[in-house]
Protein backbone atom coordinates (compact mmCIF):
# COMPACT_ATOMS: atom_id res chain seq x y z
CA UNK A 1 0.00 0.00 0.00
CA UNK A 2 2.33 2.53 0.70
CA UNK A 3 4.62 2.40 -3.02
CA UNK A 4 0.43 3.37 -4.70
CA UNK A 5 -0.35 5.94 -1.75
CA UNK A 6 3.28 7.88 -1.70
CA UNK A 7 3.14 7.73 -5.61
CA UNK A 8 -0.40 9.73 -5.23
CA UNK A 9 0.86 11.63 -2.46
CA UNK A 10 4.14 12.83 -4.64
CA UNK A 11 2.59 13.98 -7.64
CA UNK A 12 0.14 16.10 -5.51
CA UNK A 13 2.89 17.95 -3.24
CA UNK A 14 4.91 18.80 -6.36
CA UNK A 15 1.63 19.74 -7.70
CA UNK A 16 0.52 21.99 -4.83
CA UNK A 17 4.17 23.28 -4.48
CA UNK A 18 4.75 24.68 -7.91
CA UNK A 19 3.02 28.05 -9.25
CA UNK A 20 0.05 27.90 -10.31
CA UNK A 21 0.92 29.37 -14.26
CA UNK A 22 3.10 26.18 -13.88
CA UNK A 23 1.93 22.78 -15.34
CA UNK A 24 4.22 19.77 -14.49
CA UNK A 25 3.68 16.54 -16.70
CA UNK A 26 2.94 14.65 -14.00
CA UNK A 27 -0.17 13.83 -13.94
CA UNK A 28 0.00 10.85 -16.34
CA UNK A 29 2.21 9.06 -13.28
CA UNK A 30 -1.20 8.45 -11.59
CA UNK A 31 -2.42 5.78 -13.67
CA UNK A 32 0.19 3.75 -12.36
CA UNK A 33 -1.14 3.54 -9.15
CA UNK A 34 -4.28 1.48 -9.42
CA UNK A 35 -2.39 -0.80 -11.63
CA UNK A 36 0.51 -1.29 -9.21
CA UNK A 37 -2.39 -1.90 -6.21
CA UNK A 38 -4.10 -4.63 -8.01
CA UNK A 39 -0.57 -7.00 -8.54
CA UNK A 40 -1.51 -7.51 -4.61
CA UNK A 41 -4.34 -5.89 -3.33
CA UNK A 42 -7.51 -7.30 -3.35
CA UNK A 43 -10.39 -5.66 -5.69
CA UNK A 44 -12.00 -3.43 -2.89
CA UNK A 45 -8.45 -1.89 -2.19
CA UNK A 46 -7.96 -1.53 -6.10
CA UNK A 47 -10.94 0.54 -6.10
CA UNK A 48 -10.20 2.68 -3.23
CA UNK A 49 -6.80 3.04 -4.30
CA UNK A 50 -8.49 4.29 -7.61
CA UNK A 51 -11.08 6.91 -6.01
CA UNK A 52 -8.28 9.06 -3.93
CA UNK A 53 -6.31 8.46 -7.36
CA UNK A 54 -9.01 10.12 -9.32
CA UNK A 55 -9.53 12.70 -6.82
CA UNK A 56 -6.15 13.88 -6.48
CA UNK A 57 -6.23 14.67 -10.11
CA UNK A 58 -9.18 16.64 -9.92
CA UNK A 59 -7.78 18.29 -7.08
CA UNK A 60 -4.77 18.90 -9.39
CA UNK A 61 -7.23 20.28 -12.30
CA UNK A 62 -9.16 22.57 -9.54
CA UNK A 63 -5.72 24.21 -8.29
CA UNK A 64 -3.79 25.16 -11.60
CA UNK A 65 -7.53 25.81 -13.65
CA UNK A 66 -7.28 23.33 -16.06
CA UNK A 67 -11.14 22.03 -15.58
CA UNK A 68 -12.87 21.89 -18.69
CA UNK A 69 -9.17 21.86 -20.95
CA UNK A 70 -9.62 19.05 -23.44
CA UNK A 71 -6.65 17.72 -22.91
CA UNK A 72 -6.84 17.64 -18.88
CA UNK A 73 -10.40 16.36 -19.08
CA UNK A 74 -9.32 13.51 -21.71
CA UNK A 75 -6.78 12.55 -19.04
CA UNK A 76 -9.16 12.18 -15.95
CA UNK A 77 -11.25 9.51 -18.21
CA UNK A 78 -8.19 7.48 -19.23
CA UNK A 79 -7.44 7.65 -15.18
CA UNK A 80 -11.18 6.33 -14.40
CA UNK A 81 -11.13 4.25 -17.28
CA UNK A 82 -8.21 2.43 -15.81
CA UNK A 83 -9.09 2.33 -12.32
CA UNK A 84 -12.40 0.61 -13.63
CA UNK A 85 -10.67 -1.97 -15.80
CA UNK A 86 -7.76 -3.07 -13.39
CA UNK A 87 -10.43 -3.56 -10.69
CA UNK A 88 -12.83 -5.33 -12.51
CA UNK A 89 -10.01 -6.78 -13.63
CA UNK A 90 -8.78 -7.96 -9.91
CA UNK A 91 -12.62 -8.86 -9.45
CA UNK A 92 -12.45 -11.32 -12.06
CA UNK A 93 -9.04 -12.86 -11.20
CA UNK A 94 -10.30 -13.62 -7.20
CA UNK A 95 -13.31 -15.56 -8.06
CA UNK A 96 -11.38 -17.42 -10.75
CA UNK A 97 -8.89 -18.21 -7.59
CA UNK A 98 -11.88 -18.97 -5.67
CA UNK A 99 -12.96 -21.64 -8.08
CA UNK A 100 -9.63 -22.85 -8.26
CA UNK A 101 -8.64 -23.60 -4.74
CA UNK A 102 -12.30 -25.31 -4.77
CA UNK A 103 -11.02 -27.47 -7.24
CA UNK A 104 -7.79 -28.13 -6.06
CA UNK A 105 -9.10 -29.02 -1.98
CA UNK A 106 -11.81 -31.83 -4.35
CA UNK A 107 -9.32 -32.83 -6.34
CA UNK A 108 -7.14 -33.69 -3.11
CA UNK A 109 -9.72 -35.22 -1.35
CA UNK A 110 -10.16 -37.61 -4.66
CA UNK A 111 -7.01 -38.51 -4.67
CA UNK A 112 -6.39 -39.57 -0.82
CA UNK A 113 -9.46 -41.54 -1.10
CA UNK A 114 -7.94 -43.49 -4.17
CA UNK A 115 -4.41 -43.69 -3.08
CA UNK A 116 -5.03 -44.02 1.37
CA UNK A 117 -2.11 -43.17 3.08
CA UNK A 118 -0.66 -46.16 4.26
CA UNK A 119 -0.67 -46.69 8.71
CA UNK A 120 2.52 -46.49 10.28
CA UNK A 121 1.90 -49.58 11.88
CA UNK A 122 0.22 -53.19 10.00
CA UNK A 123 -0.39 -55.89 12.01
CA UNK A 124 3.64 -56.81 12.99
CA UNK A 125 4.97 -54.41 10.51
CA UNK A 126 5.88 -50.70 10.61
CA UNK A 127 5.44 -48.76 7.66
CA UNK A 128 6.57 -46.01 5.70
CA UNK A 129 5.53 -44.47 2.57
CA UNK A 130 6.40 -41.60 0.16
CA UNK A 131 4.38 -40.70 -3.24
CA UNK A 132 5.90 -37.76 -5.73
CA UNK A 133 4.04 -37.07 -8.71
CA UNK A 134 5.85 -35.91 -11.83
CA UNK A 135 2.73 -33.85 -13.13
CA UNK A 136 2.41 -30.03 -11.22
CA UNK A 137 -0.32 -29.40 -8.71
CA UNK A 138 -1.00 -33.05 -8.56
CA UNK A 139 -0.90 -35.52 -5.45
CA UNK A 140 -0.94 -38.98 -7.91
CA UNK A 141 -0.40 -40.18 -10.92
CA UNK A 142 0.01 -43.69 -12.09
CA UNK A 143 1.90 -45.60 -9.22
CA UNK A 144 -0.10 -47.24 -6.69
CA UNK A 145 0.27 -48.95 -3.48
CA UNK A 146 -2.10 -50.41 -1.21
CA UNK A 147 -2.21 -52.84 2.24
CA UNK A 148 -4.33 -55.03 3.61
CA UNK A 149 -4.28 -57.33 6.38
CA UNK A 150 -5.50 -60.73 6.55
CA UNK A 151 -6.28 -62.27 9.69
CA UNK A 152 -2.71 -64.23 9.46
CA UNK A 153 -0.95 -61.91 7.40
CA UNK A 154 -0.67 -58.51 5.64
CA UNK A 155 -0.50 -58.32 2.14
CA UNK A 156 0.68 -55.19 0.13
CA UNK A 157 0.66 -54.26 -3.32
CA UNK A 158 2.78 -51.93 -5.17
CA UNK A 159 2.53 -51.18 -9.04
CA UNK A 160 2.64 -48.55 -12.08
CA UNK A 161 0.40 -47.77 -14.32
CA UNK A 162 1.57 -47.48 -18.48
CA UNK A 163 0.73 -43.41 -18.81
CA UNK A 164 0.45 -40.33 -17.21
CA UNK A 165 -2.74 -38.26 -16.26
CA UNK A 166 -6.21 -38.66 -15.41
CA UNK A 167 -6.23 -41.94 -17.55
CA UNK A 168 -3.49 -43.67 -15.24
CA UNK A 169 -4.75 -42.26 -12.34
CA UNK A 170 -8.29 -43.84 -13.06
CA UNK A 171 -6.29 -47.18 -13.98
CA UNK A 172 -4.90 -47.14 -10.90
CA UNK A 173 -7.98 -46.57 -9.43
CA UNK A 174 -9.82 -49.81 -10.73
CA UNK A 175 -6.29 -52.19 -9.56
CA UNK A 176 -6.55 -50.94 -5.92
CA UNK A 177 -10.08 -51.30 -5.88
CA UNK A 178 -9.77 -54.79 -7.05
CA UNK A 179 -6.88 -55.41 -4.66
CA UNK A 180 -8.91 -54.38 -1.23
CA UNK A 181 -11.87 -56.12 -2.20
CA UNK A 182 -10.29 -59.34 -2.59
CA UNK A 183 -6.92 -59.18 -1.06
CA UNK A 184 -8.55 -59.94 2.78
CA UNK A 185 -10.11 -63.13 1.53
CA UNK A 186 -7.93 -66.43 2.02
CA UNK A 187 -7.11 -66.95 -1.26
CA UNK A 188 -3.22 -67.74 -2.73
CA UNK A 189 -1.70 -65.75 -4.57
CA UNK A 190 -1.79 -66.94 -7.61
CA UNK A 191 -5.39 -66.90 -7.64
CA UNK A 192 -5.79 -63.65 -6.19
CA UNK A 193 -3.24 -62.20 -9.57
CA UNK A 194 -5.67 -64.50 -11.43
CA UNK A 195 -8.83 -62.28 -10.28
CA UNK A 196 -6.32 -58.71 -10.60
CA UNK A 197 -5.29 -60.07 -13.92
CA UNK A 198 -9.08 -60.41 -15.31
CA UNK A 199 -10.06 -57.63 -13.49
CA UNK A 200 -7.34 -55.27 -15.62
CA UNK A 201 -8.13 -56.82 -18.84
CA UNK A 202 -12.18 -56.56 -18.07
CA UNK A 203 -12.09 -53.00 -17.03
CA UNK A 204 -8.84 -50.98 -18.51
CA UNK A 205 -10.54 -48.08 -20.05
CA UNK A 206 -10.65 -48.39 -23.96
CA UNK A 207 -7.90 -46.41 -25.97
CA UNK A 208 -8.57 -43.70 -28.30
CA UNK A 209 -6.87 -45.90 -31.49
CA UNK A 210 -6.91 -48.78 -31.37
CA UNK A 211 -3.66 -49.82 -32.38
CA UNK A 212 -2.87 -48.94 -28.90
CA UNK A 213 -4.86 -50.96 -26.92
CA UNK A 214 -2.36 -53.81 -26.58
CA UNK A 215 -0.24 -51.52 -24.96
CA UNK A 216 -2.76 -50.47 -21.52
CA UNK A 217 -0.94 -52.65 -18.86
CA UNK A 218 -0.13 -52.18 -15.11
CA UNK A 219 3.41 -53.45 -13.36
CA UNK A 220 2.81 -54.89 -10.12
CA UNK A 221 4.20 -56.93 -7.27
CA UNK A 222 2.12 -58.28 -4.90
CA UNK A 223 3.58 -59.45 -0.93
CA UNK A 224 2.04 -61.76 1.57
CA UNK A 225 4.06 -61.26 4.73
CA UNK A 226 2.98 -64.09 7.47
CA UNK A 227 2.54 -62.73 10.78
CA UNK A 228 4.06 -65.65 12.76
CA UNK A 229 6.85 -66.71 10.35
CA UNK A 230 9.86 -64.95 9.23
CA UNK A 231 8.94 -65.13 5.38
CA UNK A 232 7.41 -62.93 2.91
CA UNK A 233 6.06 -64.36 -0.15
CA UNK A 234 5.80 -62.66 -3.75
CA UNK A 235 4.41 -62.30 -7.04
CA UNK A 236 6.04 -60.30 -9.47
CA UNK A 237 4.51 -58.93 -12.88
CA UNK A 238 6.97 -57.23 -15.04
CA UNK A 239 7.86 -54.93 -11.48
CA UNK A 240 10.94 -54.11 -10.46
CA UNK A 241 11.93 -56.20 -7.58
CA UNK A 242 12.42 -55.20 -4.31
CA UNK A 243 15.68 -54.74 -2.62
CA UNK A 244 16.00 -56.48 1.29
CA UNK A 245 18.08 -54.59 3.95
CA UNK A 246 19.50 -57.32 6.33
CA UNK A 247 21.86 -55.87 8.67
CA UNK A 248 24.38 -54.51 6.22
CA UNK A 249 23.61 -55.94 3.09
CA UNK A 250 21.51 -55.09 0.50
CA UNK A 251 19.90 -57.94 -1.51
CA UNK A 252 17.45 -57.90 -4.48
CA UNK A 253 14.93 -60.02 -4.26
CA UNK A 254 14.34 -61.25 -8.15
CA UNK A 255 11.63 -63.18 -9.07
CA UNK A 256 12.46 -66.73 -10.44
CA UNK A 257 9.67 -66.64 -13.15
CA UNK A 258 8.10 -63.16 -13.69
CA UNK A 259 4.66 -62.67 -14.95
CA UNK A 260 4.14 -60.32 -18.00
CA UNK A 261 2.49 -57.19 -16.40
CA UNK A 262 -1.17 -57.03 -15.44
CA UNK A 263 -3.47 -56.61 -18.77
CA UNK A 264 -0.94 -58.24 -20.77
CA UNK A 265 -1.65 -61.98 -19.32
CA UNK A 266 -3.96 -63.44 -21.47
CA UNK A 267 -1.62 -62.83 -24.63
CA UNK A 268 0.77 -65.38 -22.80
CA UNK A 269 -1.47 -67.17 -20.39
CA UNK A 270 0.33 -66.76 -17.22
CA UNK A 271 1.88 -69.22 -14.47
CA UNK A 272 1.68 -66.60 -11.45
CA UNK A 273 4.57 -68.16 -8.90
CA UNK A 274 5.45 -67.83 -5.94
CA UNK A 275 8.91 -66.88 -4.33
CA UNK A 276 9.28 -66.93 -0.65
CA UNK A 277 12.31 -64.81 1.00
CA UNK A 278 12.89 -64.73 4.31
CA UNK A 279 12.18 -61.39 6.65
CA UNK A 280 13.83 -61.47 10.05
CA UNK A 281 12.41 -58.86 13.09
CA UNK A 282 14.68 -55.77 12.00
CA UNK A 283 14.67 -56.33 8.42
CA UNK A 284 13.90 -53.64 5.99
CA UNK A 285 12.01 -54.22 2.65
CA UNK A 286 11.96 -51.64 0.25
CA UNK A 287 9.28 -51.51 -2.05
CA UNK A 288 9.56 -49.25 -5.34
CA UNK A 289 8.92 -48.31 -8.50
CA UNK A 290 10.40 -47.92 -11.40
CA UNK A 291 10.14 -43.81 -11.54
CA UNK A 292 12.90 -43.97 -8.80
CA UNK A 293 15.27 -46.32 -10.46
CA UNK A 294 15.25 -44.40 -13.71
CA UNK A 295 15.43 -40.75 -12.14
CA UNK A 296 18.27 -39.33 -14.02
CA UNK A 297 20.74 -36.07 -12.98
CA UNK A 298 21.42 -33.15 -15.25
CA UNK A 299 24.51 -35.69 -16.63
CA UNK A 300 22.14 -38.38 -16.93
CA UNK A 301 23.04 -40.71 -14.40
CA UNK A 302 20.53 -43.11 -12.79
CA UNK A 303 19.78 -42.20 -9.56
CA UNK A 304 21.75 -45.24 -7.12
CA UNK A 305 18.81 -46.65 -5.24
CA UNK A 306 20.65 -49.86 -3.62
CA UNK A 307 23.76 -47.87 -2.43
CA UNK A 308 21.73 -44.61 -0.92
CA UNK A 309 19.73 -47.12 0.89
CA UNK A 310 22.67 -49.32 1.60
CA UNK A 311 24.09 -46.40 3.49
CA UNK A 312 21.07 -46.06 6.09
CA UNK A 313 20.69 -49.94 6.57
CA UNK A 314 20.03 -48.98 10.62
CA UNK A 315 17.49 -46.46 10.21
CA UNK A 316 13.84 -46.70 10.80
CA UNK A 317 11.48 -47.08 8.23
CA UNK A 318 10.03 -43.38 8.18
CA UNK A 319 13.85 -41.93 8.58
CA UNK A 320 14.91 -44.07 5.23
CA UNK A 321 11.94 -42.82 3.47
CA UNK A 322 12.58 -39.14 4.60
CA UNK A 323 16.28 -39.36 3.49
CA UNK A 324 15.88 -40.97 0.05
CA UNK A 325 12.85 -39.02 -0.94
CA UNK A 326 15.30 -35.66 -0.56
CA UNK A 327 18.20 -37.21 -1.90
CA UNK A 328 16.14 -38.39 -5.02
CA UNK A 329 14.85 -34.83 -5.62
CA UNK A 330 18.22 -33.58 -4.58
CA UNK A 331 19.63 -35.81 -7.60
CA UNK A 332 17.44 -35.13 -10.23
CA UNK A 333 17.04 -31.26 -9.45
CA UNK A 334 13.82 -30.78 -8.04
CA UNK A 335 11.51 -32.00 -10.61
CA UNK A 336 11.24 -35.88 -11.33
CA UNK A 337 10.24 -36.76 -15.33
CA UNK A 338 8.07 -40.06 -14.06
CA UNK A 339 5.74 -40.85 -11.10
CA UNK A 340 7.79 -41.92 -8.15
CA UNK A 341 6.72 -44.14 -5.26
CA UNK A 342 8.38 -45.96 -1.96
CA UNK A 343 7.20 -48.28 0.43
CA UNK A 344 9.63 -49.29 3.46
CA UNK A 345 8.57 -52.49 5.90
CA UNK A 346 10.47 -53.05 9.14
CA UNK A 347 9.33 -56.67 10.61
CA UNK A 348 9.29 -56.44 14.66
CA UNK A 349 9.71 -58.93 16.58
CA UNK A 350 6.42 -58.36 18.84
CA UNK A 351 2.91 -59.53 17.96
CA UNK A 352 0.54 -58.61 15.11
CA UNK A 353 -1.82 -56.05 15.71
CA UNK A 354 -5.12 -56.57 16.97
CA UNK A 355 -6.66 -53.06 15.76
CA UNK A 356 -10.51 -53.24 15.18
CA UNK A 357 -9.76 -52.55 11.53
CA UNK A 358 -6.95 -56.05 11.75
CA UNK A 359 -10.19 -57.60 13.70
CA UNK A 360 -12.73 -57.23 10.59
CA UNK A 361 -10.96 -59.37 8.06
CA UNK A 362 -12.26 -61.39 6.67
CA UNK A 363 -15.56 -59.86 6.63
CA UNK A 364 -18.08 -61.72 7.50
CA UNK A 365 -20.28 -64.23 4.96
CA UNK A 366 -23.13 -61.85 4.19
CA UNK A 367 -21.70 -58.98 4.28
CA UNK A 368 -19.76 -58.44 0.99
CA UNK A 369 -20.38 -55.15 -0.96
CA UNK A 370 -22.45 -54.76 -3.51
CA UNK A 371 -19.47 -55.44 -6.27
CA UNK A 372 -18.93 -58.78 -4.84
CA UNK A 373 -21.97 -60.22 -5.03
CA UNK A 374 -22.24 -58.69 -8.74
CA UNK A 375 -19.08 -60.33 -9.43
CA UNK A 376 -20.13 -63.56 -7.38
CA UNK A 377 -23.86 -63.51 -9.84
CA UNK A 378 -21.73 -63.01 -12.80
CA UNK A 379 -19.30 -66.17 -12.06
CA UNK A 380 -22.13 -67.91 -11.63
CA UNK A 381 -23.95 -67.46 -14.97
CA UNK A 382 -23.23 -69.34 -18.23
CA UNK A 383 -20.45 -68.13 -20.39
CA UNK A 384 -23.21 -67.49 -23.47
CA UNK A 385 -25.15 -65.66 -21.12
CA UNK A 386 -23.14 -62.69 -19.42
CA UNK A 387 -23.09 -59.59 -20.65
CA UNK A 388 -20.66 -57.89 -22.67
CA UNK A 389 -19.11 -54.43 -20.59
CA UNK A 390 -20.76 -51.54 -22.48
CA UNK A 391 -17.68 -49.68 -23.46
CA UNK A 392 -14.57 -51.54 -23.09
CA UNK A 393 -15.20 -54.86 -25.54
CA UNK A 394 -12.49 -52.99 -28.27
CA UNK A 395 -10.05 -53.79 -25.07
CA UNK A 396 -10.39 -57.32 -24.46
CA UNK A 397 -11.09 -58.46 -27.87
CA UNK A 398 -7.79 -56.22 -28.83
CA UNK A 399 -6.05 -57.74 -25.86
CA UNK A 400 -6.92 -61.64 -26.55
CA UNK A 401 -9.99 -61.75 -23.80
CA UNK A 402 -13.03 -63.36 -24.96
CA UNK A 403 -15.89 -61.45 -23.92
CA UNK A 404 -17.29 -64.94 -22.69
CA UNK A 405 -14.39 -66.44 -21.19
CA UNK A 406 -15.11 -67.59 -17.45
CA UNK A 407 -13.91 -65.32 -14.59
CA UNK A 408 -11.27 -66.70 -12.42
CA UNK A 409 -12.67 -67.85 -8.62
CA UNK A 410 -11.06 -66.39 -5.55
CA UNK A 411 -11.65 -69.47 -2.73
CA UNK A 412 -12.18 -66.93 -0.21
CA UNK A 413 -15.77 -66.21 -1.79
CA UNK A 414 -18.59 -67.74 -0.19
CA UNK A 415 -20.45 -69.43 -2.93
CA UNK A 416 -24.74 -69.26 -2.18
Amino acid sequence: MALPLGLIATVMLVDSLSPSEVVLPLDPLLIAAPAITASFASSLVTGIIGAIDVAGMVETGLLHHLLGSMFFDAEVIALVAVAVIVTVCRRLRERHWRELTQVRTVSEATQRVVLRPLPRRIGPLRVASVYLAAQEQALIGGDLYAAVRTSTSTRLIIGDVMGKGLTAIGDAALLLGAFREAAHRQATLPDLMAYLEHSVCWNLAEPTEADQAAECFITAAVIDIPDTTPQLHMVTCGHPPPLLLHERQVSTLRATHPAPPLGLGELTAPDYHVDTFTLKPGDLLLLHTDGVIEARDPRGVFYPLAERAGARVHDSPQSLVHHLRTDLLAHVGGHLADDAAMVVLQRTAGPASTSSRDRRAPPRTGAEPRLLKEIRRLCDMPAGARPKPPFRSVRRHSAGVDPGAPLPRLRGFQQP
